[in-house]
Formats: C-alpha cells, structure tokens, sequence
C-alpha cells in the first residue's frame, strides 16, 4: 500500500516558520506549550527598516498579536519603558543599531532583551555590544543573542528578493559605475553573497550553481560557493545538519541557483505581460505585496476648485482567494471573474435581505423613516431629563411648550419621569435620616 507523499515546504513556509519560532523566543510553539502548560509569553517587537520589510509581507497583526507579540515599533523611533515584559529584537548588525541597543540598555527599557539578528554580527560589534550591557551593568538582562540568517524579503512561496528599502546599492548600477572603487565591489558582492546564503540556509538545502562567466554574476557565484563549503566543513557547527537534512540537504534532488547579470535582460520577459499581477506591478504603487491607491473625492471640492483626494492600502497575500486565483491571468479574465464575482455578492446579499423579511426583522430604511419624528424627540428630551439634577419648573414648562409645537402628544411619560424623580429624592433624603429605604410600592401608580 503506497503512502501518500507529503508536500514539501515552500521557501515561504519556512520563512514564516523560522520568524514565528524567533517571535516565541527561539522556541517551537508546540514545545513551548507542551514543557509550560502556559500560554505564549507576552513581548514586544522592534525592528529596524530591513526587518520590517521582511516581516510585513509574511505575518499580518493579527497573527503577531496570537504570537504574544503586544506592541511592534520601530528600533529608531522613542519609547517608553515596559517592566516585565520580554523585548524581541529584528535588526541588521550595524554600528548605529547598535549603538542604539545600548541606549536601550542604559535607560532600562525592558526587562530582558533577545537579540536577533538578521545577517551574522561581527565580532567587534559583538563586542560593543558586551561593552554596552557592562557598563549600563544590565548584562544580566541579555536573555539571548542569535544570528537568524534571514537576509532576504519572501513575496510569494518560491519569490524572494535580496532588498526593498535601499535596493540601489546592490543594484546593477551600482556594481558598474564608472567611480566604482575595489573595496565598495566588495561589500556590494558580499551582501549578495550573504542574502542568498540566507536564503539557502531557510530553505535547508545545498545549490547547484551556474553562473556564466567572465561577470560580477561569477564572483558571486565563487564566493557563495565558497561559503557553503566552509560552513559544510565543520559538522558540529553546520548550519545544515539535523533538520535540514532531512529536507534533503545533502541529496540527490539539489535545487539549481542560477545567477546572471542584469544584462541578461529575463525580468522584462516575466514583468511586462498581460497578467492581472504583472499589470498591477507595472501600473500601480506595488511593493512588498501591498498596493497603495490615490482615490479622489469628487463630491467635495475645495477652495481651489481640486477635490481632495486619500490613499488607500491593498494587501495581496495569498490569503485573498480572489488574488490568488486570478493573479496569473489574462486581465479580460480577470474582468469576467470580477463581474461574476459581484453578481454573486449581489445573490447573497439579496438573500439576506429575503430571510431578514422572513423573519420580521426590518431594514435599515424603516429604521432611518422615523428619525426626526415627534418620538423621537421626546425619547431625546427624556434623556436629557433623567441626565440633569436640577431643571426648575420654568425650564421645564417651555421644554414642554416646544415639545407641544412639534406635535408630540404622549407628555404623560414626562409627568411620569417628574414624579419618579421626585420620589427618588424623598428617598434619598429618607435613607439620610434612617439610614435605610424601602423600594416597594414606587412605581404603583
């Protein structure tokens, strides 16, 4: 009997599955839950600018708010101090960040703090780091320190990029600009080289690479080679052991890396074709699987005579089944499949409509009929009524007067509202003086 074959994890899956367990401290949720018994400790995020371009297209609030995660905020932004409560840290390893981490660490913001970094921090920024917890002498705070390998941004289940926010210092301009000089080759080829062995890492296995030759896309190629091969080297340190063996690391079914230059002109062939994602890309404000759409209003107008306008927010993850299912196809498609879409709304919305007739309940223009009517301003003048201590007689007599002028015929209810008032007074006043009051017999009338 053949057993059904289980479907492997998208780069996606892991991505998310590798930040859910940083958020849980760097503990599986399963584990954690079985070893406490308890529910997910509760912690606050704070990420820098490239953090929280990965996070965002992979975990909505709400999923870091099931996380434990109650506050998320930016690393460079001011906050308050939080007693009791972990600090979950999603940062690059640079000088600034740092330095910011030990102003944390002087002005005790937290109560303990778990440093996650995106890429591996160098030594001497580590140990700016120690200085900084010794001299704050808030060392023992420091829960935890690791290197996540999570330099790269997952926008869809095998589609990643390397940057969103200052992607133009890794780009194609970059590496081939006249003023280039050897040392800033080097650092733009070894944030490549890092991002695409963090992705390697996330996805637990070892590439094939083809590259051509004779272009920067080589240098990479040799250095990523390189890399993987230093860390293969030392078993017991291997960032692809235990787990990501199993999913196939060290096996015949490798993934292929191709790496080419951007003379190599194969994103222009998959951007501009006539697909509903690719339209969208080319079109409209697109990045990081959000769109953001200016919408005028044109029923109001300025003095100027423009109509102002507001920008709106679309996310498209894979949640929303409608973009999923017609991202990928001709937009006269996708323009039959929104009608369809609408007349099924219609559909259920007059069923709706139809039960809510059945089952007496009316609709919100029955409801808006009787605004304005004679009831309803006496219902108002009894709440303001009750809500007032003191309103003399006078006031009252020409409340009523305008509440006659308006056709409002059952002023029994105010008479009644007097007469209660006044028997709560005398109540009052009795519990005063006996220390105690009856309620039997007020309202009968």
């Amino acid at each position: 009997m053949a057993t059904p074959s289980i479907a492997p994890l998208s780069l996606r899956d892991r991505h998310i599955a590798t930040l859910k367990q940083m958020l849980n401290l760097n503990t599986a949720p399963s584990t954690l839950l079985k070893s406490t018994g308890t529910e997910l400790a509760w912690k606050v995020l704070i990420y820098d600018e490239l953090g929280q371009d990965i996070i965002s297209p992979l975990l909505t609030v709400k999923e870091l708010r099931d996380l434990g995660v109650t506050l998320h905020v930016s690393l460079k932004s001011d906050r308050d101090p939080v007693d009791e409560i972990a600090a979950v840290y999603f940062i690059m390893p640079t000088k600034d960040n740092i330095s910011r981490i030990g102003k944390d660490l002087a002005e005790g913001l937290y109560e303990s703090y778990y440093f996650n970094f995106i890429a591996p921090i160098p030594s001497d920024l580590l140990e700016d780091l120690a200085k900084a917890a010794l001299d704050s002498n808030s060392q023992q705070n420091i829960a935890k320190i690791y290197d996540q390998y999570l330099d790269f941004i997952t926008l869809e289940d095998e589609l990643f990029c390397l940057r969103q926010a200052g992607r133009d210092s890794i780009s194609y301009y970059a590496l081939n600009r006249p003023q280039m000089l050897d040392m800033e080759m080097e650092q733009i080829i070894g944030t490549i080289v890092d991002s695409l062995f963090s992705v390697c890492v996330t996805l637990g296995a070892v590439p094939i690479i083809r590259c051509p030759k004779g272009e920067a896309a080589e240098i990479v190629g040799e250095k990523l080679d390189k890399k993987l091969r230093d860390n293969l080297r030392d078993p017991r340190n291997s960032l692809f052991t235990s787990d990501s063996m199993a999913t196939g690391a060290l096996s015949f079914q490798r993934p292929l890396l191709v790496i080419l230059d951007r003379s190599i002109d194969l994103a222009s062939l998959l951007h501009h074709t006539w697909t509903y994602q690719a339209l969208a890309h080319d079109v409209l404000d697109f990045k990081l699987n959000r769109v953001e759409i200016e919408e005028v209003d044109e029923s109001v107008t300025t003095g100027d005579g423009r109509h102002p306008s507001k920008r709106r927010t679309y996310d498209l993850i894979p949640t929303d089944k409608f973009w999923k299912q017609q991202k990928g196809n001709p937009f006269p498609i996708v323009a039959e499949s929104i009608q369809e879409e609408l007349e099924r709304y219609r559909q259920s919305e007059d069923e709706v409509k139809r039960l809510k007739n059945a089952m007496g309940i009316k609709g919100d223009a029955e409801d808006l009929a009787i605004t304005g009517s004679p009831e309803d301003k006496l219902r108002l003048f009894l709440i303001h009524y009750l809500c007032t201590p003191t309103m003399t007689q006078t006031e009252l007599d020409q409340y009523m007067t305008i509440l006659r002028g308006s056709n409002c015929t059952h002023l029994d209810a105010i008479t009644y509202i007097k007469r209660w008032k006044s028997i709560s007074k005398m109540s009052v006043v009795s519990q005063a003086r006996e220390g105690g009051t009856t309620t039997m017999g007020t309202f009968n009338f």
